[in-house]
């Protein structure tokens, strides 16, 4: 029996040591005080619009943020930005503790999301509507469709989703381009098993989606543009903004309606790396570097038109 006991043991020590995958230790996040925040540079005017991660939800009782994005009118320099903001990225939550950015708004409200964006960007921007998937369904329905253009992998993705055959004009079978019901778009939009870029091909593929549709309305008439906020206003989730607010974002949209949308996502790939923290797949952000960027993005306005 001795000998049984000191073979077994010898095999024990002899066998390699398989560690259990443990969670990284994130850096210590450092952001902004609001209210020290600048106001926004002359011309430019922010506005928040996020989507959550369910169908249908209710204002009292939010889902995920999947798709958070920062609409930014510059008429001063005739510029219309989108930057988006990428699900997987660790913040600091209000409470003091580090967390992911799409439970923020769930669990402390959209306005601490627009809090927790300008003080880790810095860039200011209050005002905010949010949105359920079936809202941004219906809304892009009510506009049309969108033309999106696809490559062969996300056409062959989008078919085994089993989106009905008549989502698209005409009926996808393979790379190319189309006109988009709404349905089928918010799927394009959500895609992230496609490709090797993750979370940053889902937010490419909100920008291509909000850039097509604001080049399809850059002749679009005072009486188009009232139709889009009716549309708007009927199918959103939660706003902070009045309707004297809303009628004032119109009149800067249709200031920029000829500017060719600029994009950005945020972080940058070169400000971020993937880390494993509870539990889950994450991405740790150099905010520094991203304050920088993103100002220089918007200041280029000024560069542009200054002598």
């Amino acid at each position: 029996m001795k000998r049984i006991l000191c073979l077994l043991c010898t095999l024990l020590l002899c066998m390699p040591v398989l560690a259990p995958a443990l969670a990284e230790t994130p850096r210590d996040i450092f952001p902004l005080d609001y209210n020290s925040l600048p106001a926004p540079l002359e011309g430019q005017h922010h506005y928040l619009l996020a989507c959550v991660d369910t169908w249908e939800t209710k204002p009292t009782n939010l889902g995920n943020t999947d798709g958070v994005i920062m609409v930014t009118f510059d008429t001063r320099a005739n510029r219309l930005l989108f930057t988006t903001f990428m699900r997987e990225m660790l913040v600091q939550r209000p409470d003091g503790h580090i967390g992911r950015i799409t439970y923020i708004a769930k669990n402390y409200g959209p306005e601490a999301l627009c809090k927790t964006i300008s003080t880790h960007f810095g860039v200011k921007v209050e005002k905010y509507i949010l949105f359920s998937m079936d809202n941004v369904q219906t809304i892009i329905d009510a506009l049309g469709g969108v033309y999106i253009t696809v490559t062969d992998a996300e056409a062959d993705y989008l078919n085994r989703y089993r989106i009905a055959r008549d989502a698209t004009t005409p009926s996808m079978d393979k790379g190319g381009t189309y006109l988009f019901g709404g349905h089928a778009a918010v799927i394009y939009m959500r895609i992230r098993k496609v490709g090797s870029d993750g979370d940053a091909g889902r937010t490419r593929r909100m920008r291509t989606v909000l850039s097509t549709l604001a080049k399809s309305y850059q002749s679009v008439t005072l009486t188009q543009a009232v139709n889009v906020l009716d549309s708007v206003t009927k199918n959103l989730c939660r706003t902070n903004m009045t309707m004297n607010d809303l009628l004032q974002a119109v009149g800067y949209a249709l200031q920029v309606a000829s500017a060719e949308p600029e994009g950005l996502q945020m972080p940058t790939n070169e400000s971020m790396e993937p880390i494993m923290y509870a539990g889950m797949s994450t991405r740790q952000v150099d905010f520094d570097l991203c304050r920088k960027v993103l100002q220089e993005f918007l200041d280029n306005s000024f560069v542009v038109i200054d002598p």
